[in-house]
């Protein structure tokens, strides 16, 4: 745990020198969010807290926008993100049961990560693989005309990577 926590340390360093070149920026908030969620991983509430800390933006003001935005997370990304597709095309060729047997196997509602930190499973629009409907990514690794019975045998592929 003391190395946890001196690594976060290195990374809140880090972010200081973002942080003094955007706080007194107008609109500088969404270029210090972005960093804080590249060095850190995600915007959670002790990274919230961190930059109204030095920022004197109100915490209130930081969690709207990180949860307005879509492109924040506010729990760190599993080293695998799971995006399943229920766009038109893939939600009618049945992309929810996909989902739905994504999120049986990992044992996670969407936008969570597993307990090991392995995956992160989130519902995603338009991938651009309409033809391949339904359609799933694995860390940008495109899957096409997914079924139910192949999600088995995805993970376990992404398992024994490790």
């Amino acid at each position: 745990m003391a190395n946890e926590n001196k690594a976060r340390e290195e990374l809140y360093k880090e972010l200081d020198v973002i942080i003094e070149q955007w706080k007194d920026e107008p609109g500088g908030l969404l270029p210090i969010m972005q960093n804080a969620q590249e060095i850190i991983g995600c915007v959670d509430e002790e990274v919230q807290n961190y930059i109204s800390d030095k920022t004197g933006i109100p915490v209130s003001t930081i969690y709207g926008v990180a949860t307005f935005y879509s492109l924040f997370t506010l729990e760190p990304n599993g080293k695998y993100t799971i995006g399943i597709c229920l766009g038109t095309a893939c939600y009618v060729r049945g992309s929810q049961l996909v989902y739905d047997e994504l999120s049986k196997q990992l044992g996670v509602e969407g936008g969570r990560t597993t307990g090991d930190g392995l995956f992160t499973l989130t519902a995603t629009r338009c991938i651009g693989c309409c033809g391949l409907a339904p359609a799933m990514t694995v860390n940008g690794d495109v899957y096409g005309r997914v079924k139910p019975e192949d999600v088995k045998g995805i993970i376990e592929k992404y398992r024994n990577i490790g």
